[in-house]
Order: C-alpha cells, then structure tokens, then sequence
C-alpha cells in the first residue's frame, strides 16, 4: 500500500518494505513535548555544570556548541531510521532512550564535573578549566540526551507523511512537525526559566522531563503491550530517580547548608561556617571554588581583614562628614552586606540612607532570611527583580555614595554596567564631591580587566581614579569622585578612618597598597565594544603562567 504524495506525483512517500503504518493518534503533541524536552535539557544544562565551571558566557557558549552538534547528528540518524518500515517502534525507541539519558543526568553531573575540576584549584589554576573542561563535561554530559532528541523530528516527518489515507507531500508533513517541535520549544523555554527550575530544581526538572518522554514512548510503542508496560516501567524508575539525585555539593566539616534554591538567574545558597570564633554566614550563587557574593556576622559593621567590602565605608570617612544624611545606593546588592558594613562603621553621628537594587528577587528572599536584609535601623531599601543600570534611572540625582558590586560570575562584571556610559550615568546620579566605588577582582595592578575597567571609569569622571588593593583577597576597589581627585591614602593629611578600618588604611599608605589610573592607562570599554569575556581570560591565563 502506498501513499500518494501531493501535486499528483505517485509513491515519493512510500515505506521501502512493509505495510505503511498508520498515523499515531496524538503524534504531534508527542513531537511538541520532545521539543519542550529538548530545551528544558539545554537551559538546565548550564545550571547542571555551574556549580564547577560558574556560568559565563564561555560556559553558555561550550553548552549550545555541543548540545548542536549533538542534535545535527540526531537529525542524520533519524533520517537514517526514518528508511525503516517500522517507525513508531524507532520513534519510540528514541524517545525512550532520551528519557532514560535525561533522567540520568542529576546522578551523572557531580562525578563528571568533579573529574574535570577538581575540588581544591585556587582560581588562578581552575581558570583554564572553565572553558575546556565545561566543553567536555558537557560533551560527556549532554551528546546523547540531545542526540535521541534530534533523531525525532526526522522520524516524526517520515510517519506523518507516510500515514494511511493521508495524501501529503513531504513539506506539508515537515511543516507540521517543525511547528509543533517549535511550539514546544517555546513553552519548554519559558517553563523552564519562570516555572521548573524555581519551584522543582535542576533534578526535578529533569525527573519531570524524563517522565514526560518515557510517556511518549509508551504512547508510541504501538501494539506490543510488554514493550509498553516495560518503557512505562523505565520512565517512571527513572523520573522518581532524578528527582531524587544528590545535589553533589560538596560542604567541609563546620559548614551547614542552610538553603538551598533555584532562581530564574542561578543557582542560590545559604551557608553557615562555624569553623572560626564566630558564625559566618555565605551566600554563594553557581560556583563551587572559593567564591561568595555576600557575608554576615552578628554584629553589624567592618568585616576585618580579607573583606573587601570594608572598603564602601571609606568615603563617608574621607569626606569629613560626621552628622547629617549619607544617601548612597548600591548596585549589586546581593544578601546586604554593604547595608551591615555601613551601618556599622561609618562615622557615628551619619545617618545613612541607602537604597540596593538586586536583580535576583530569590537572592533578596534568601538575604531577608538569613542574612538580615534590609539591616534594622540601617534605613536600607530593597528594590529586586530589576536591572541595576535600569533602576539606576529611575531615581533622582544627589547621591553621596555609589557602590557598584554586580557580578555575574566570579571575576566579571557585567558588559552594560561596565561601559563608559554607565559610568557617566552613574556619576550624573551623584552629588558634586560624590563617590562612586567598584568591586572588581584581579590578581594585580597590572591585570587587563582592573586596568580596562578603571580607566573606563577615569575616562567617565574626568580624572584619575584611585585603585586600592585589598590585603588577603583577590579583590580591588576603585574610587573616582564627581569633580573632586580621589583622597590618596599616602597623604599624611588624608582624613583617618576609625580603628576598625585601619587594616585597609595601613597597607594602603605603604608602595604597592594604592595605585592611580588614568584614562590613558587602557582600554575604554563601551556599550557597543566591551570584551569583558576576553579581558577575563587573559587575567587567569596571565595569573596561572605568573604562578610558580
């Protein structure tokens, strides 16, 4: 029995052996949720290996690369299949095993992540890992998931067009097909970020999509009532098996987990380290080194030595202000810690009045649980869920103090809130003689991205900018100032900060502690031309060949 295929020509359809299969009830909708699959796989992807290699855009980029590749070679070996007389049983077959590789994924990542990057690299030495070990993670992760997937639309096409009573001609068939994998490309996209990984996780996530796979190969199987019940079986033992797979978080002996979520953005975790003379509390997004976004101790105030954060406390001191309102607003305000910091170490008499934008609102819920967010008294308000550049203009003029603490990653800033017209937004917000302070990490005064960065910002505020190092940390603060040159520490008649910043101000007045830069030190990043991306692999190549 052949198929007639349209505009009158004979047999272009036809099965080369057999009886021509009839169209399976609800074939498209099978096609749609694989399509919904294959993008729930490929965004969970990223926060799958996060945890080892961050989530940069070079992360992004190994992840899309392979999965790809992957799905391409999918497509040729369904087309392959599809010359076969039995394709719901190939069409099941792929679904299937798609299903079963899916929900393997959760227990898979921890030991073949932790094999690429091992536990324990400073970061200088894990630099080069983040590219080529993400790219074989992920090789070794996602290829045959995202390969079962591709070979589906193929064998989907072959069926529709090859089904009994139906004359069709191929392009009407695939037009089909792709429309339905499309459609559920789209709401797999959009479920994943605002619904599944929010509410269920990155192993819930893929238990839920191993499910609906192993359903659609049961649907699929045809008439063999075994081969049904055994893929039901499958797919079901493998949903309940990643939903339930270990995190593979690896936490030291004194260090409790108090959180642990999933948000739009990353992945979001609450420590406690009781390993010192007080309790410390650490929220960490995606990375698994020795990287955190915000700290808290008990007492609100100057952290100590190692805490770069101490360092957005120096202005108000600088300024020789001691009554009176302090406005400042914070970009990048994590769990809070710089409203704790200014609380309690700016001088006594000044009152400050600080506002924090946090695109993250699940960050903002974790800081209010755990971390103390907004800090009692601090007059800290909280604006999340928005972009910092974005809020930025929205709010008026004359702020005292801009603190600008974002990072998407461990060493990057992102691209539009380090541009040459970001920083002259953000001195346009700022009163005459007001700050604005960066947080930037690098392994040294000469490192590309600090340079770049600040000569950015000097070419912005019209004048040198003071770089300051931060003793026991990989960190830098940048200060530039709306129409005024920055205090120099080394200047014996600088104003003192209190005691409880002396650990910044000591090692800042001795060679090596302070540095300017000039506009004509470096690069300017703009809006249009900004190789943050490149900058931040020159500064851990250049740090991992400095190394002995």
């Amino acid at each position: 029995m052949k198929a007639v295929a349209g505009g009158g020509s004979a047999g272009h359809n036809a099965a080369p052996q057999g009886e021509v299969e009839a169209r399976p009830r609800w074939l498209l909708l099978w096609v749609g949720l694989a399509g919904a699959a294959t993008m729930i796989v490929e965004l969970s992807a990223v926060r799958m290996v996060s945890p080892w290699f961050g989530a940069s855009s070079g992360v992004w980029t190994n992840v899309i690369g392979v999965i790809l590749l992957a799905l391409a070679a999918g497509y040729l070996l369904g087309a392959r299949w599809a010359a076969s007389p039995q394709l719901r049983s190939r069409l099941s077959l792929a679904l299937g095993a798609a299903s079963l590789f899916t929900a393997a994924l959760p227990w898979l990542a921890a030991p073949v992540c932790g094999w690429f990057m091992p536990r324990g690299l400073s970061l200088e030495l894990a630099g080069p890992l983040f590219d080529w070990g993400s790219l074989a993670a992920t090789c070794v992760l996602f290829l045959l998931p995202a390969l079962s997937l591709g070979a589906v639309g193929p064998l989907a096409v072959e069926l529709e067009a090859r089904a009994v009573g139906r004359a069709d001609s191929p392009g009407a068939a695939g037009g089909r097909v792709l429309c339905a994998s499309t459609l559920g490309s789209l709401l797999g996209t959009f479920a994943t970020t605002h619904l599944l990984l929010p509410r269920v996780g990155v192993a819930g996530t893929m238990g839920l999509s191993a499910l609906v796979l192993g359903l659609g190969a049961v649907a699929l199987a045809g008439r063999s009532r075994p081969r049904a019940a055994g893929l039901l079986v499958l797919s079901l033992a493998g949903a309940a098996a990643a939903s339930r797979a270990p995190s593979g978080l690896f936490l030291p002996e004194g260090v409790e987990l108090l959180e642990a979520r999933e948000s739009p953005y990353q992945s979001v975790r609450a420590v406690s380290d009781r390993r010192g003379p007080e309790e410390l509390r650490l929220l960490q997004v995606n990375e698994g080194l020795d990287s955190f976004q915000s700290v808290w101790k008990a007492r609100p105030g100057a952290l100590g030595p190692g805490y770069y954060y101490d360092a957005f406390a120096l202005p108000p001191w600088w300024s020789g202000r001691r009554e009176g309102s302090w406005r400042v607003a914070i970009l990048g305000l994590g769990a809070g810690t710089t409203f704790r910091v200014l609380e309690g170490a700016a001088p006594q008499g000044l009152s400050i009045d600080a506002v924090g934008v946090e695109i993250d609102a699940v960050v903002v819920e974790v800081g209010r649980r755990w971390f103390d967010l907004p800090a009692a008294g601090s007059g800290g308000r909280v604006v999340s869920g928005v972009d910092a550049r974005s809020a930025l203009r929205t709010w008026e003029n004359g702020f005292d103090q801009i603190v600008l603490d974002a990072y998407a990653h461990q060493m990057e800033i992102p691209a539009h809130l380090c541009s040459r017209e970001a920083f002259l937004e953000m001195r346009e917000k700022l009163a005459p003689g007001g700050w604005l302070s960066i947080n930037l990490g690098g392994f040294g005064f000469e490192d590309p991205l600090l340079v770049a960065v600040a000569a950015t910002a000097a070419s912005a505020f019209d004048g040198p900018v003071l770089v300051l190092r931060i003793g026991g940390a990989r960190n830098f603060v940048v200060f530039a100032r709306n129409g005024v040159r920055p205090v120099d520490p080394r200047d014996v008649d600088a104003p003192r900060p209190c005691l409880e910043l002396v650990h910044l101000w000591g090692p800042a007045q001795l060679d090596g502690g302070a540095r300017w830069v000039a506009a004509t030190d470096g690069p300017w990043l703009s809006d249009d031309l900004n190789p943050i991306d490149l900058l931040q692999r020159r500064s851990l190549a250049e740090a991992s060949r400095a190394r002995p």
